[in-house]
């Protein structure tokens, strides 16, 4: 049984990606920065009868979280074939260029970045050990230096947030780093955006579901070994490929 640990997992678009990865036959490590909220979802899910599931306290902006995770979850395997790095914070609002403090700054790239890093460099040598290692960074269109710079894209006048769109352009460019470093192996290393979902993320605004967009992350942990690396995937702004520039 294949086996992934998702970063966030207890709501939303991770609670979402981990039911639909567990109905694909994989042993789900549901990542929570509160033990407390992880094992109520993992409640929820063994009601469904989805049962290859266990709650993991992970706080991806604290060093002894990942390393408490790591040890955890290497107690319990020796092979991780999935990482889906989903958690994320949106930061305080308004942010505006000119006056968002660097308190703000620090605070969404401790998550959004730092936190991708920590733990996809903690649990590599995990995922190292499969045989078809995938990793999934979630990221967002307003992190697209293409999209921010097209006055015809539709959120051009909306998505100016100039905290987390910078957190997710520089994860976009980690994510290009990171599979160029494993070019040579059976990784397949990707960024998607879920497009514009409705969760309280963004005060239940968005337009999508969370089934459509967990549906996006989950595709590129299923691709196979002809499957790309390196790219970001947005099919809410692309349906035809997916692609868009970065």
């Amino acid at each position: 049984m294949k086996s992934v640990l998702i970063t966030g997992a207890n709501k939303s678009i991770g609670f979402e990606s981990a039911i639909q990865l567990l109905q694909k036959g994989y042993y789900v490590y549901l990542g929570s920065r509160t033990l407390e909220n992880g094992l109520k979802a993992v409640k929820d899910l063994h009601a469904e009868g989805l049962t290859n599931v266990e709650a993991i306290q992970l706080d991806v902006t604290n060093q002894q979280s990942v390393e408490a995770a790591y040890k955890e979850i290497s107690l319990k395997t020796a092979v991780l074939d999935a990482l889906v790095n989903n958690a994320g914070v949106s930061g305080a609002v308004p942010q505006n260029a000119l006056t968002a403090s660097i308190d703000n700054f620090k605070n969404v790239f401790e998550t959004n970045l730092y936190g991708v890093v920590r733990v996809t460099q903690r649990f590599i040598d995990l995922l190292r050990k499969s045989e078809a290692p995938r990793i999934v960074n979630v990221s967002s269109s307003v992190g697209s230096l293409s999209l921010q710079s097209d006055p015809n894209w539709p959120f051009y006048q909306h998505a100016k947030f100039a905290v987390y769109g910078p957190s997710k352009s520089a994860l976009n460019m980690y994510t290009v780093m990171l599979a160029y470093e494993l070019r040579d192996t059976a990784f397949k290393v990707n960024t998607i955006d879920p497009g514009y979902t409705k969760t309280d993320f963004n005060h239940h605004q968005g337009t999508g579901t969370v089934e459509d967009a967990a549906a996006r992350v989950v595709k590129y942990v299923l691709i196979d070994n002809n499957g790309p690396t390196g790219k970001y995937f947005s099919e809410e702004t692309n349906p035809e490929t997916g692609l868009i520039g970065w």
